[in-house]
């Protein structure tokens, strides 16, 4: 596997990571014991702290694309490994 190929899919992981983490270790204003601004939503987060998130989605886009690149290399899982849907009948499948 080329370098850019690995590095589109490291990309591509670590920002569907980020959007995943986004919800998980966000704490409201009520939560956090403090006080809400006029017009904010009551599950609007009390702060935010980007520098944890993008280490959170940079460590789990490091492990899930070391193991998608290994599993390009070594074929654990391959496509027919997936394929769990029955076979189509034959009169289906063949040509008239």
């Amino acid at each position: 596997m080329q370098w850019t190929s690995i590095l589109a899919v490291y990309f591509l992981i670590w920002v569907m990571s980020a959007f995943i983490m986004l919800p998980f270790g966000v704490r409201t204003a009520e939560e956090a014991g403090e006080a809400m601004v006029p017009g904010q939503a009551e599950s609007a987060p009390a702060t935010f702290k980007p520098g944890k998130l993008l280490i959170r989605a940079t460590v789990i886009a490091i492990v899930l694309t070391s193991l998608f690149v290994l599993n390009f290399e070594y074929g654990w899982v391959s496509a027919s490994d997936l394929d769990i849907l029955p076979k189509p009948p034959a009169s289906v499948t063949s040509p008239r």
